[in-house]
């Protein structure tokens, strides 16, 4: 892979041991995938936050890398916390657990990385996409980015998100390349969806049977919103491995092999895959973390009434600022629910927290929740977990 003098420089340690081991890393991925360049980016986005996912190795590598002076070059981003960085107390995070997720908040406050702790960083304030190339590594913010926002970026890990926040740049290949994000597959979906779930349905179906194929998607509602489409591109990360969809009526170059129908059968039948039949006492909602449009939406559906479950909201500590200046927040919380920041159910300790199971709308979280927490889940839509709050 060409490198240019300073990057050979970079590479040799003489910008420092950081940098060096940051170029190491970032030309070790460049060259298994055949990169000819290193590209500029705009910005990072880096998963790897919780305790509960990276554990001690993982804080032992970030006390290193920051101890030896990492400092990002670019806007840098986090994926969520563990726990909620302000509240951890109130929602019964174990005070070991909290300790820990504190010493991994400092290494990157350290290395000047901003604590957003977000899933959703394209809601972030100052953070304008289009043709710009980035190097994310929420799995489902990249899908968004490049199918919806028209973003550059491969699926990074942390890592090698991290190494780009420090140098400013990626290995030029995959999703940089216009040439690799052209659809292989068509995909034609032949039932009408509803809500947000129907969506999230839909991209499970699709990435369990396309894996880390390209579909072009006929079927979408010409109306879908921010919100469905983010639930589209959180499952399909979630049961494959596809970094980007399309929406057009046409492929701008026709390389589409194969055309594959998905019918309402089908949805039911991941529906039925992934959902408890039982019913849960707590209601969670946010994976990934919701919309200033749906606070509003839960807030006009509590307002002036008592949640008999319990209520949590995941969401950005920036959105909720706004939603707070709204009167959401105060909306949400004087019905009983709580608007939770930092963190989502899938990365923190739910099981420590008094969780067993829950009612959500999120085909991400109830495939996390099993796997990795051994919770079940009852999935139904936003709107349904409201009322099933309130019942």
């Amino acid at each position: 892979m060409f490198l240019t003098k300073r990057e050979e420089r970079i590479l040799e340690g003489e910008e420092g041991e950081a940098r060096g081991l940051a170029m190491k890393l970032l030309v070790a991925i460049g060259d298994a995938y055949e990169a000819k360049r290193m590209i500029k980016v705009h910005s990072a986005q880096i998963s790897g936050v919780s305790y509960k996912t990276i554990g001690e190795p993982g804080l032992e590598f970030l006390k290193e890398f920051s101890s030896k002076g990492a400092l990002a070059r670019v806007r840098a981003m986090l994926n969520p916390a563990g726990m909620d960085l302000t509240r951890w107390r109130e929602l019964d995070v174990p005070k070991e657990f909290a300790q820990k997720q504190l010493e991994i908040m400092q290494c990157f406050r350290n290395m000047r990385i901003q604590p957003t702790c977000t899933c959703i960083p394209y809601y972030t304030e100052g953070t304008a996409l289009r043709g710009q190339h980035v190097a994310w590594a929420e799995s489902s913010a990249i899908v968004f980015a490049n199918s919806v926002l028209g973003a550059y970026t491969n699926r990074e890990g942390g890592p090698t998100a991290l190494a780009s926040a420090i140098l400013g740049i990626s290995p030029f290949y995959g999703m940089h390349l216009d040439e690799q994000r052209i659809p292989t597959h068509l995909v034609k979906v032949r039932c009408k969806l509803g809500s947000e779930l129907d969506y999230s349905l839909l991209g499970f179906w699709i990435g369990r049977n396309l894996g880390s194929y390209l579909p072009r998607i006929d079927g979408l509602q010409e109306v879908s919103s921010y919100d469905e489409l983010k639930a589209l591109s959180a499952s399909m990360a979630v049961s494959g491995s596809i970094p980007m969809f399309s929406m057009k009526k046409r492929a701008d170059k026709k390389r589409e092999n194969e055309t594959i129908d998905v019918d309402r059968e089908e949805l039911l039948e991941i529906h039925y895959e992934l959902s408890s039949e039982r019913q849960f006492e707590h209601v969670c909602l946010g994976c990934p973390h919701l919309s200033l449009k749906e606070l509003r939406l839960i807030a006009r559906l509590v307002s002036g009434r008592k949640t008999m479950k319990k209520l949590w909201c995941f969401t950005s500590r920036h959105l909720r600022d706004i939603a707070e200046r709204h009167g959401y927040v105060s909306t949400i919380e004087q019905a009983g629910g709580k608007v939770v920041c930092d963190t989502c159910m899938v990365v923190s300790p739910i099981r420590e927290m008094g969780v067993s199971g829950m009612i959500t709308n999120s085909c991400k979280a109830a495939h996390y929740l099993r796997s990795l927490n051994r919770i079940e889940s009852h999935l139904v839509s936003l709107e349904e977990c409201v009322r099933h709050a309130l019942a």
